[in-house]
């Protein structure tokens, strides 16, 4: 007799990060984002107000800024040249800004906060 063994699957795989978005009236929006997207790609998927994300995610034109909650900044990563070039045309000096569209979602960013600019513009 054939004996088949079904491995037990690991729930962190099974599971989907979710993204806590705060618009800068303090509107909050929790989000499951699939690993792989970016979290520009949540909001828009979820319909969150405040991303407007003109460029599509090519890191050229800034309007998908976030400030970044200063405990998953080691997580997420410094913005690189170019993406700190696209930022330099906003006037926005938060030290913790980033792309949204940079921001490769992975299982370790499950719970990440991020808040969203007052304007995008």
């Amino acid at each position: 007799m054939l004996t088949v063994r079904l491995a037990a699957r690991d729930s962190l795989w099974d599971a989907v990060p979710k993204i806590k978005y705060i618009e800068s009236n303090g509107t909050e929006h929790v989000a499951d984002v699939s690993c792989g997207k970016t979290v520009m790609q949540g909001a828009l998927d979820h319909g969150i107000p405040g991303i407007l994300a003109e460029c599509g995610g090519s890191c050229s034109c800034g309007t998908c800024r976030v400030h970044i909650d200063d405990a998953w900044r080691a997580r997420t990563g410094e913005p690189s040249e170019i993406e700190d070039a696209t930022m330099d045309g906003h006037d926005d000096t938060h030290p913790a800004k980033r792309l949204s569209c940079q921001i490769t979602v992975t299982q370790a960013l499950d719970g990440l906060i991020v808040r969203l600019p007052a304007s995008q513009l």
